[in-house]
């Protein structure tokens, strides 16, 4: 008598498949499967990353404006939750990122994302002392070039769709544009729009170690978000998800990717103010630019904790609109894992 739940051979292929595409990446990041849970603030703290690690996967504690102090209570909470492998996002411009450096190497954590433009002087040098491997955006070919002539070990190319700070270009051109160039380098995660798993099996066929999702997995059943948080997101469509107006030419904000909201207007009443006190001599540059982060780590914490998701910052990216229920988070990882080998079977023949 045959098993009818058994698995179909060419199930068990499309998964040894997606396993061997997976190989790289996850051998580099110490997971199960090439999947980083992007790092994303207020949210990527410890529960949701404790679970992305116990799931499989690979969790990223998104330390965005925490204090050193803030930052080391987090690891340690993190580590008592999972004993699997989890990664630091810093951000470049903190004023303290010597500091949260140090914390990381306290705690011996493996990996340490760099966000947020060119790593300062002697950043790299003192992550890889520490320990860690460091993984780099690169919104450009020629900014990739140069992060792996600074020795780099990984790099993640994100592209317009993705929630938060964002770039100019769409994920699809960048794969296009730099993996053939750089994946054989160092590995190379490819991120913005990604919510199922045709496409984690597209780019891995292009040559990607693995993706990142952040979007995907706020709705986890794991993540503390508010619940008019993650209900704005289970009623949102991807054309929701509109990217933050530049105001003033003089002021190189970055685009924010949020849902439409008032927090949008208040977003250009910021912008107007920081820009006056330019204008005044009140506030260098790189104060003007930290005030507006400052802004946004306010607007979306009102958001994702206090739940005002109409004058918070719901930052979230085009895949909003695969988003569908609130879910464990390791079930999240096995539908996209599913689909994905589903996919490279399908293509197999």
């Amino acid at each position: 008598m045959t098993d009818t739940l058994a698995p179909a051979p060419s199930t068990i292929a499309g998964h040894d498949r997606l396993t061997r595409l997976m190989a790289r990446g996850a051998a580099f990041l110490g997971s199960e499967v090439a999947i980083l849970a992007g790092a994303m603030s207020w949210v990527s703290e410890r529960n949701l990353v404790a679970a992305m690690s116990n799931a499989g996967g690979f969790g990223v504690i998104a330390c965005g404006a925490m204090t050193p102090a803030l930052l080391d209570a987090e690891i340690a909470a993190t580590k008592a939750l999972t004993s699997r492998a989890f990664g630091v996002n810093l951000i470049t411009m903190h004023p303290a990122l010597d500091e949260l450096i140090e914390v990381c190497a306290r705690h011996r954590v493996g990996h340490v994302v760099l966000a947020g433009g060119l790593p300062p002087k002697g950043a790299l040098e003192a992550i890889k002392a520490g320990g860690a491997k460091v993984i780099c955006f690169a919104p450009t070919l020629a900014l990739a070039k140069k992060l792996i002539r600074s020795g780099v070990d990984a790099l993640v190319i994100e592209g317009m769709e993705a929630g938060g700070h964002i770039g100019p270009v769409s994920t699809s051109v960048l794969a296009q544009e730099m993996l053939p160039t750089i994946a054989a380098e160092v590995p190379v995660f490819v991120a913005g729009g990604i919510g199922r798993g045709e496409a984690i099996a597209g780019y891995l066929e292009m040559g990607a170690a693995g993706v990142q999702l952040g979007t995907r997995f706020v709705c986890a059943s794991e993540s503390v978000a508010h619940p008019r948080f993650k209900q704005a997101f289970i009623r949102a469509s991807a054309r929701d998800a509109v990217a933050s107006v530049q105001l003033d030419p003089r002021l190189p904000v970055i685009p924010v990717r949020a849902l439409r909201n008032a927090g949008a207007e208040l977003f250009t009443a910021k912008q107007r103010e920081v820009a006056g006190h330019l204008d005044e001599g009140r506030v260098a540059m790189a104060e003007a630019q930290l005030q507006i982060e400052h802004y946004w780590a306010g607007a979306l914490r009102r958001a994702v904790i206090d739940g005002d998701v109409e004058h918070g910052s719901v930052m979230a990216g085009q895949s909003v609109g695969m988003v569908t229920r609130e879910e464990p988070l390791a079930d999240i990882l096995a539908t996209l894992a599913d689909e994905a080998a589903a996919a490279l079977a399908r293509r197999a023949g």
